[in-house]
């Protein structure tokens, strides 16, 4: 997954419909969309990689896509920088 996708969940930064979160000087965010970043802050800030990986996968099934395609697309997050550390 590279630059061009949201550092927590994955989703392609061209596909927020807000163009991307906001960091805490109101700026637009680069590396994080709308529905993970705001503020400068996570909407979940506690959530575990494993809770963000089923968040997703509800919010994608909740699209049409089927669970075992979401549960595909979040094998990636691990890789992504907000969960690296994790």
């Amino acid at each position: 997954m590279g630059n061009n996708v949201c550092q927590s969940c994955g989703m392609p930064l061209s596909k927020d419909a807000k163009g991307g979160g906001t960091n805490a000087d109101g700026s637009r965010s680069t590396k994080y969309c709308s529905l993970c970043y705001e503020d400068g802050k996570f909407h979940q800030p506690d959530f575990t990689l494993e809770e963000m990986q089923e968040f997703c996968i509800e919010q994608l099934h909740k699209k049409g896509m089927p669970r075992f395609m979401g549960w595909l697309f979040t094998r990636g997050l691990p890789r992504l920088e907000r969960w690296k550390t994790a």
